[in-house]
């Protein structure tokens, strides 16, 4: 049995930040951060074009209002607006934070922090370093919690949360490196798990980590998950493995051309081209390849092209290198001389955990933050450049709200949890009559998503995608690992990924059939309207005794009415 106060699950932006305000705070507070991977390869490190604050260091007029505006419009209404105030409001501090601990943000010539133009905002907001934004803020925190002693399990994957009646009093994970199972103890669980984007297999811009281990977590305990239906597709994932494009290629003045040589978004959204916001370009890719208007190789992808050329050597060299080096590896063309052939890829997941504005759940003592919790700031369409600020303040918000309750209580930790854990890892191992792959069955899952919840919707393939995740539930109770080994069994990995995504699936498709409408990245063929009178409100989907029951909570509307949203 492990024991501390305070244990964080995830070790990317979210979980690292959390552990260094707690640490700062509250020297006589044992806290372990958990982590799958090692911290520094979290998904966090991921991300390439930036992190929002109005800082006017480029535009003068810009301010946290501004940015809440945009957010919120972003959002087709749906973000509950105090909190968006919030994370803005907190935005400029959280950026001088990075900066006073080493990160090497880019510079204007005047030496102040450089923001470049990102899709859906007013003003020139983000903050960049180069197109590496996540990775070294990442790495920036890893070492600020080295300095103030934070310890760092790694290789280390949490199975699932064992409570006390209304109270967390852990969770049973599995050691990576041995194969042993091993309880941990705390008065308070943070989830910083990360989105679940993956599970749409190779239509993903998201690491293999990537498959809502949190939120289904979170599921089997009968706690709410909010707005799943919402995911993000971003328009610019590279043609064959849906590695990301940073939209800071568009924000430093990229085109979307088809094959006729047209910078179709004017079509689309004349005012702001290439940075509109997320949904709305992919959308645009989509409808010029179903027309007839993109590209299609020998392998039977289609896509468009992004082109930098007209950037020219030194700008792409200077400020889009990372994505040099991806499209020469992983599509074999140098953006410097050719066009990089793109279409959308399933990148973010709006939804997640429901939490209140310090990323507090139902259950007392657990927290989630970060892409895994849903608190809502980003409703139906996520702004580029807002998911590192959003892991960054609500990672703040936690910490400061754990470190200033005084009363973390221990709940009793049933020894029943690990033997259960052992009796789920024993019927992986055990031979069945008849046996599945995880490998086979996680490309279906994938399948099945694209095609039923993906950039277009309707009611029929939504059905159709719902039966066939039900099918794959219930082949995977003959899930067989054939390697016994104890090390390292990625096989075994593989499959505990793999029976989280079958949880978490069904979550994004029901509620997605009920909302008859088309709000943000949930687009309706059969319902193209926005429909306020029903539908502005966030879904919560529980899972209680096997069955997913979908129910309603109210948007938070304070200071800005909805209205129709155009770019």
């Amino acid at each position: 049995m492990i024991e501390c106060d305070v244990a964080i699950v995830g070790a990317g932006g979210a979980g690292l930040f959390c552990a260094l305000e707690i640490a700062k705070r509250r020297k006589d507070l044992n806290i372990v951060v958990f982590s799958e991977v090692f911290p520094t390869r979290s998904h966090t490190g991921a991300a390439q074009g930036g992190i929002n604050a109005a800082l006017a260091n480029v535009a003068k007029d810009d301010s946290p209002e501004r940015h809440a505006y945009d957010t919120i419009k972003g959002s087709d209404f749906l973000a509950d607006q105090e909190a968006v105030f919030r994370m803005c409001e907190l935005a400029p501090k959280i950026i001088y934070e990075l900066e006073h601990m080493g990160t090497p943000f880019s510079r204007l010539e005047n030496g102040k922090i450089a923001q470049r133009p990102f899709g859906g905002a007013g003003f020139p907001r983000t903050c960049y370093s180069a197109d590496k934004t996540g990775h070294v803020i990442l790495q920036t925190l890893y070492e600020q919690c080295i300095r103030h002693g934070v310890k760092i399990i790694y290789d280390f994957l949490v199975l699932d949360l064992v409570k006390d009646e209304n109270k967390i009093a852990g969770f049973v994970g599995l050691d990576l490196v041995t194969g042993k199972l091993w309880g941990v103890k705390a008065k308070a669980v943070v989830l910083a798990t990360g989105g679940f984007a993956k599970i749409y297999w190779n239509r993903s811009s998201n690491c293999l980590g990537n498959t809502g281990d949190g939120v289904a977590m979170v599921l089997r305990q009968g706690l709410p998950v909010k707005d799943t239906e919402f995911v993000q597709f971003h328009p610019t994932g590279l043609r064959r493995s849906g590695i990301l494009v940073t939209e800071g290629a568009r924000g430093e003045g990229g085109y979307l051309i088809n094959n006729k040589g047209e910078r179709f978004m004017e079509k689309y959204a004349p005012s702001k081209m290439e940075l509109a916001p997320r949904d709305i370009v992919s959308r645009a890719i989509e409808t010029e390849i179903r027309e007839g208007r993109g590209f299609k190789d020998e392998e039977g992808y289609e896509y468009v092209y992004l082109d930098l050329r007209h950037l020219g050597r030194k700008k792409i060299l200077e400020r889009l290198s990372q994505i040099r080096e991806l499209s020469i590896d992983f599509e074999g063309v140098d953006p410097i001389n050719e066009p990089i052939p793109v279409r959308p890829t399933a990148h973010y997941t709006m939804g997640g955990i429901h939490t209140d504005i310090n990323g507090k759940t139902p259950l007392e003592g657990l927290y989630a933050i970060g892409e895994c919790a849903c608190v809502s700031v980003h409703g139906a369409n996520r702004l580029g450049g807002n998911s590192l600020l959003d892991i960054l303040v609500f990672g703040k918000l936690a910490a400061l709200d754990i470190t200033e309750n005084t009363k973390l209580k221990e709940g009793n930790f049933s020894s029943k949890a690990l033997a259960k854990a052992e009796e789920k890892l024993a019927s992986l191992f055990e031979s069945k009559d008849k046996e599945e792959n995880a490998f086979k069955i996680f490309k279906e899952l994938g399948n099945a998503l694209w095609n039923g919840v993906g950039v277009f919707r309707e009611e029929k393939s939504m059905k159709e995608a719902l039966e066939k995740v039900m099918e794959l539930k219930d082949k995977a109770r003959y899930l067989t690992i054939k390697d016994k080994s104890d090390s390292y069994n990625t096989e075994l990995l593989f499959s505990l990924k793999l029976l989280n995504a079958l949880d978490v699936a069904p979550s994004i498709i029901i509620p997605a059939i009920e909302r008859k409408e088309s709000r943000g990245s949930h687009y309706r063929l059969d319902y193209p309207k926005r429909d306020d009178e029903n539908f502005l409100k966030h879904s919560l989907i529980t899972l209680e005794n096997g069955e997913y029951k979908l129910s309603w909570k109210d948007v938070e509307i304070t200071r800005y009415q909805p209205e129709e949203r155009k770019y």
